[in-house]
């Protein structure tokens, strides 16, 4: 398999590892849960269940079955552009987002009740519609949402150069270390950045997130394919 990782999807994929950082750090920030990580959000709801904080508990396992409901609702949008190639799909996943993400913030600004819960459940559906809708890049398997997987594949693939190395002669640098890396740092980037705009201007701040995806669905539809850099 090559390891050519070509621009377009590099950069795509350090975005949307910022709009997954920024999306989980400002959701924590704003309504006390994970909306874009299940260990998480799971851990956080089983501690409301023993201390019997129902309202909590709902709100955090609303986040979990979001954005797994998420994932399988990517697959449908694929098979709906099954004739299209992959940019137009990534763009209508990304469109997707764009109105769930002003959807929740819409619920905070509005100060509606149950208006927390609405910005969980939206911000979760749009982080795993994200998940399942960009899962490789470059020949590896990536997360644009969490880091566990990124942090475990990372070391795993470090740990086996090393091994290699150690038996043949060193081939030059693996553009594919580079890429989790990329990610890795990205998603801690757009945590930070979520975090400080939702802590100085609080749900709009939120707002940020809208205009990086914006960004993306230009740049998605605008990049030349990979075929095209590559001829």
């Amino acid at each position: 398999m090559s390891t050519d990782i070509h621009p377009p999807d590099k950069w795509l994929s350090f975005g949307l590892a910022f709009v997954g950082g920024f999306g989980d750090a400002a959701g924590f920030v704003l309504a006390e849960t994970f909306t874009g990580h299940i260990t998480g959000s799971l851990v956080l709801g089983a501690i409301a269940t023993v201390a019997r904080d129902w309202p909590g508990a709902l709100l955090h396992f609303s986040a979990t079955a979001c954005f797994l409901i998420g994932i399988p609702l990517s697959v449908l949008i694929a098979r709906g552009t099954v004739d299209a190639p992959s940019r137009p799909l990534l763009a209508v996943a990304m469109g997707a987002e764009v109105i769930l993400m002003m959807a929740a913030y819409l619920a905070l600004a509005s100060q509606v009740a149950p208006g927390t819960t609405i910005f969980v459940v939206c911000v979760s559906l749009a982080l795993g519609l994200q998940n399942g809708a960009f899962r490789h890049t470059g020949g590896i398997s990536v997360h644009t949402n969490y880091l566990t997987g990124m942090i475990t594949g990372l070391l795993a693939r470090e740990a086996e150069n090393r091994a290699v190395a150690e038996t043949h002669w060193p081939t030059g640098a693996d553009p594919k270390i580079g890429l989790l890396y990329g990610i890795w740092g990205t998603f801690l980037l757009g945590a930070g950045t979520g975090a400080a705009l939702v802590f100085r201007f609080k749900e709009r701040g939120f707002l940020a997130v809208v205009l990086v995806l914006f960004g993306l669905i230009v740049r998605n539809l605008t990049a030349p394919s990979p075929v095209d850099s590559a001829s």
